[in-house]
């Protein structure tokens, strides 16, 4: 199949899997874009919401629908990096043997990931990064394709652990969910409470992921785009010459490198999803936001005059 008909077939696909995960999950259209885009493109996603938001419940759909083997991992303050990763065990032989943890899936829900303490965040570290746990040693590849969908308590600061800003950087996105309208609530109330079960029918599987990943990664991209990109990326940054008062008034640090290869890889599956055979620079503009948010560091004037980050993001766009 030639490009161009992988990309019209992306579409199609695409359209069916926002309507199949519509079946079990009401609005939130945004938040499941952006996580199908981070799937297309082999990021990680981070969402941000408060309790009740139905995250494990769309992030158990999307897995379903798209045919991938799914695991949830509650993170609490007791939870150690074996109980992620797996363990080695003495069998009755007296052998050693590795019994692999919940790590070893498709897709993984990290549940409240920030209320774990830092030794075990940095468990998966290495699986984010390398696909790969090592145990005793010894190097374990993870199946592939492989996601982490981690979600986040914005209001809870009893008992968490903030995310050291290496790891935030290692997912791609940083998605916020927000209260549903009062039609989505009503309509969430009336499909929730009665009898019937939505049978979810899997649109994809591991292989043709793969394939989209593939197909993504070949889309071209002309060079205004990517110096759009990089100097979006390098204006967030105060100690750069380039970059604005604004930028240098509100905020300690700015996005990295890592930002710049997500805004393209991000920008050519928005463009790929939209029957566009080349990104430009409004599908940049479409996922600078869940891109940038959680890479830039804002300072205590920011705090003190409740300049939030989407707001420093906004006036760079």
């Amino acid at each position: 199949m030639s490009d161009v008909a992988a990309v019209k077939e992306l579409v199609d696909k695409h359209k069916a899997l926002k309507q199949e995960i519509a079946k079990v999950i009401v609005g939130q259209n945004e938040v499941i874009e952006q996580i199908l885009l981070s799937i297309y493109t082999g990021g990680h996603s981070l969402l941000i919401g408060v309790p009740g938001l139905a995250k494990t419940l769309m992030v158990n759909t999307i897995a379903k629908t798209l045919g991938l083997d799914f695991k949830r991992v509650q993170f609490t303050p007791d939870l150690m990096p074996s109980d992620i990763l797996g363990s080695e065990i003495l069998d009755q032989d007296r052998r050693f043997k590795f019994i692999k943890g919940p790590v070893f899936a498709n897709i993984i829900l990290a549940d409240e990931i920030n209320r774990t303490p830092p030794k075990t965040q940095a468990a998966l570290l290495e699986a984010m990064q390398e696909r790969a746990v090592t145990i005793a040693g010894e190097q374990h590849k993870l199946p592939s394709p492989y996601f982490v969908l981690a979600t986040q308590n914005p209001i809870e600061q009893e008992g968490t652990y903030p995310l050291p800003e290496a790891q935030l950087d290692r997912f791609m996105f940083a998605i916020e969910l927000k209260y549903p309208s009062i039609e989505e609530e009503i309509q969430v109330v009336k499909t929730t409470t009665n009898d019937e079960v939505q049978e979810l029918n899997p649109l994809l599987n591991a292989t043709k992921i793969i394939e989209i990943q593939h197909l993504i990664r070949r889309i071209p991209v002309p060079n205004n785009v990517v110096d759009y990109a990089v100097n979006l990326v390098s204006n967030t940054r105060p100690g750069v010459d380039s970059s604005s008062d604004y930028v240098k008034t509100y905020l300690d640090w700015g996005a990295g490198p890592r930002a710049s290869q997500n805004l393209i890889l991000a920008a050519k599956a928005h463009a790929a999803v939209n029957g566009k055979y080349s990104p430009d620079i409004e599908d940049v503009k479409a996922v600078a936001m869940g891109i940038l948010r959680h890479r830039i560091i804002k300072n205590y004037k920011a705090e003190a005059e409740g300049i939030s980050e989407e707001i420093i993001i906004t006036k760079l766009l």
